[in-house]
């Protein structure tokens, strides 16, 4: 929220500079993001009086002007504003001022000069040129009765500051200068001042009867008719310059004087175009396929979870948020209705997000705006109406349906002290509270004091004890809070050698060459359907972006997005991984620390890699990658566990091109080449080739242990094997090593493949051979060449009956 320093001081003026008091709001819990000054420093600016204008002899654009600046003489200044004219008052820059910064960087000083001949003995500025504002439609106009001479930086008030602060959801009742002026009273002591308001006597009668359906939706509406107004009244430059200071524009005097008393009290409010409203209004919800074009100029579909305000004919307002362009009031309105209202907060959360924007109205009704004032607000609008615009008041209608129910809140003492860890008194606390207008009463209890609170109407926030905690440390002041070492021992939590962290699981695979990307959670349905084969995600309540509407059960999306988003940035060789949470459904999970019932989210770690298998380099021949280079990366990751790969299918997956990796008997995840119809799909040059690991099995780690050097040589016998061409290799190592050897086998090794071109007696075509070397070890004792013969019997045994392979003869 933005506002000028000096409005806030108008109601409450505590003996602090602005800095102390921008500590004192950020140390009471409202954030102070920034302090700007209304104007940049500029010197020797003031009031002039355009006397008389004659055109420039020598210059179509340009005149030459008579301008009074208070100096005792009247000076001559050349000017080629569009909109000069005798009569008017204006700043003038006088010899020797100095104006703010410009392109350069530097300050723009005012000299005596001549322009086409013609000299200039000062500058008539407009507003940007002082900058004060960003537009600039010439000369900055000021009122009539401006005194001629008088600083421009004292009659503009120039020397204020822009407050922003950036509050939490909790502290809708700060959402206006006043809310905010409560609360510096409460911090400061200093005298509170208020808007006086008075009622406004009726002059005629005239009513719109307003029927609220739905007390669900409205717990209160007020509204009046005022008749014979002039909407092209001037809004006052005291009302037009705050509410540029708060960051909004002036319109006309009627929205101005709503948007004004919004900023100033915290109630938005709405001005019909009385004409414009067919019969009766009513309160309720929308209906399915209803249809309204908003101020904004959007028409949007409204349904059964929207409030609306509607007139017999169509549907006139979206409740709390935005009124409907058919019954906008403009230059020829003449009657209007004035209305205003307490909405639930629930019933207008997420309302205005639904249709992609928000507005200041629905930013404080959706987190709770006082109901209890609902009239006076209507009173004061009214008051600065006729003040402004003129016209006749009808008497104010005012429907209490439903006000929220003010629950007491017990504020023991003995807790207080116990959260705040320091010693309050009771006196203390109660002067807070008194402070703070939250009314109480003290109960003694047996070595405790009970304080019970009952929340005033503008404390939506105020409904546990700790709240009522919250407010007394932060009066009494964090800056009082004690500063002591926490006395609870710090023990380190050792990780097991045993496991590694994510970190280490990170830099391992930074190693292989692949680069982190970080994605969002949430992504599009059809990645979940395309690489996950998920028909039913989990769906986001409230998504940031419609097309990001899931929670992904996968990385395999991403990945891929993020290979698209290079390639667009003409990446031909890329290399990324990811480490992040994924999110199923899983009934058997239940609530915890971590956990959430009905869903499972592991951490898994996926990798992609696209174009060449090589950086540039000349010592091989170029080639892309392939399956088995990223299965070579992903054994490195896993040693010196040795994982299994079986041929298995995915939905991302090349159906031929794709393995299961399995690691002590369990699927920890797949590796594979993007499927064809989703490369085409994904308009991808090349395939990629992916994998995706659990987490946990990469932050195991096998703890070394220490074995004897062997004492014996091995002995090498190399096999020459005829198989069939759809055996795998590691059914042809298992076959091997799990022969009846009585434990000499020690390890097995493929070193040649032989698929003739032609027939050859032997082979099949079906077939082809394989030469394996088998390692053979007692460390015992020396083999001898009948043990050694034995072994190979069985293991060519077990090769036979294992997987039907024979000795090429």
């Amino acid at each position: 929220m933005q506002f000028p320093e000096s409005w806030l001081r108008t109601f409450c003026n505590p003996d602090l500079t602005t800095q102390q008091l921008a500590d004192l709001l950020t140390m009471a819990g409202l954030e102070v993001e920034e302090l700007q000054p209304v104007a940049p420093p500029f010197t020797g600016v003031v009031v002039g009086h355009v006397l008389e204008v004659a055109k420039h002899p020598d210059a179509d654009r340009l005149n030459v002007c008579k301008v009074d600046a208070g100096t005792g003489a009247v000076l001559q200044i050349v000017c080629g504003a569009p909109n000069v004219r005798p009569g008017i008052k204006i700043p003038c820059a006088t010899v020797g001022a100095e104006l703010p910064p410009g392109a350069d960087g530097k300050p723009f000083k005012i000299k005596l000069g001549k322009l086409r001949g013609v000299e200039s003995q000062g500058m008539l500025c407009s507003a940007r040129e002082l900058g004060v504002s960003e537009e600039s439609n010439g000369l900055h106009i000021l009122a009539d009765d401006a005194p001629i001479g008088q600083n421009i930086r004292e009659h503009l008030k120039l020397d204020d500051t822009l407050f922003t602060l950036k509050l939490t959801p909790n502290l809708a009742h700060c959402l206006s200068v006043a809310g905010i002026a409560r609360e510096v009273a409460a911090l400061t002591g200093a005298p509170l001042t208020l808007p006086a308001v008075a009622p406004v006597k009726p002059e005629i009668d005239a009513r719109v009867k307003v029927t609220v359906e739905a007390a669900d939706l409205c717990g209160r509406f007020a509204g009046r008719v005022i008749r014979g107004v002039n909407p092209q009244a001037k809004t006052p430059d005291w009302m037009v310059d705050r509410l540029a200071r708060c960051g909004q524009r002036s319109v006309s005097p009627l929205v101005d004087i709503s948007n004004y008393v919004m900023f100033e009290l915290g109630q938005p409010s709405h001005v019909f175009d009385l004409d414009k409203i067919h019969g009766d209004l009513a309160v309720r919800w929308g209906k399915a396929g209803e249809q309204l074009k908003l101020l904004n100029g959007n028409t949007i579909t409204l349904d059964e979870q929207v409030g609306v305000i509607a007139d017999g004919n169509q549907v006139e307002s979206l409740a709390g948020i935005m009124g409907g362009d058919a019954t906008a009031v403009g230059d020829d309105t003449r009657n209007v209705y004035l209305e205003a209202a307490f909405w639930w907060p629930k019933a207008i959360a997420g309302r205005a997000r639904r249709y992609n924007f928000s507005t200041d109205a629905s930013h404080r009704y959706e987190r709770g705006v006082d109901p209890a004032p609902t009239a006076d607000y209507i009173e004061r609008i009214t008051r600065l109406i006729i003040d402004i615009c003129g016209g006749l008041a009808g008497p104010l209608d005012d429907q209490i349906v439903q006000k929220p129910d003010r629950k007491p809140v017990t504020l023991r003492l003995s807790r207080a002290q116990r959260v705040i860890g320091m010693p309050v008194t009771l006196t203390e606390v109660e002067q807070v509270l008194t402070r703070l207008d939250l009314p109480f009463t003290a109960q003694a209890k047996k070595d405790d004091t009970h304080l019970v609170v009952v929340p005033p109407s503008w404390r939506f926030d105020i409904q546990i004890e700790e709240d009522l905690i919250e407010e007394v440390v932060r009066v009494i002041g964090f800056d009082k809070l004690p500063k002591r070492a926490p006395k609870a021992p710090v023990t380190s939590q050792v990780r097991p050698e045993a496991q590694r962290g994510l970190y280490a699981v990170r830099r391992s695979v930074a190693a292989r060459g692949y680069q982190e990307a970080i994605t969002f959670s949430f992504v599009e349905e059809k990645w979940e359907a395309d690489f996950a084969g998920n028909t039913n995600p989990i769906r986001v309540l409230n998504p940031i972006a419609s097309p990001l509407a899931v929670m992904r059960s996968s990385l395999i999306g991403s990945q891929v997005e993020v290979l698209k988003t290079n390639l667009s940035r003409k990446a031909d060789r890329v290399r990324i991984f990811e480490v992040g949470r994924v999110f199923k459904r899983d009934a058997s999970v239940q609530d915890g620390a971590q956990t959430v019932a009905g869903f499972d989210q592991p951490v898994r770690v996926s990798g992609l890699a696209y174009g060449s298998a090589d950086a540039l380099q000349w010592g091989a021949a170029a080639r892309n990658v392939d399956f088995f280079d990223v299965k070579g990366d992903v054994e490195a990751l896993l040693a010196p566990r040795q994982a299994q790969f079986v041929a298995a299918e995915h939905p991302a997956f090349h159906p031929g091109r794709c393995a299961q990796v399995v690691v002590d008997g369990k699927a920890v995840g797949f590796v594979g080449e993007l499927h064809p119809k989703w490369r085409q799909s994904y308009d991808l040059p090349l395939a990629p080739v992916l994998f995706e690991l659990d987490a946990d099995v990469l932050v195991q780690r096998v703890v070394p242990s220490f074995t004897n050097v062997p004492k014996m040589q091995s002995v090498y016998r190399d096999l020459a094997l005829v198989v069939q061409d759809s055996t795998p290799h590691d059914a042809l190592i298992a076959a091997i090593t799990k022969a009846p050897s009585e434990g000499l086998v020690r390890g097995a090794r493929l070193f040649d493949i032989y698929k003739p071109k032609t027939p050859v007696a032997g082979i099949a075509d079906n077939e082809r051979s394989l030469a394996v070397r088998v390692e053979l070890r007692d460390d015992e004792q020396t083999l001898t060449d009948e043990r050694i013969e034995a072994a190979m019997k069985a293991v060519l045994a077990s090769l036979d009956s294992g997987i039907g392979a024979r000795v090429r003869a």
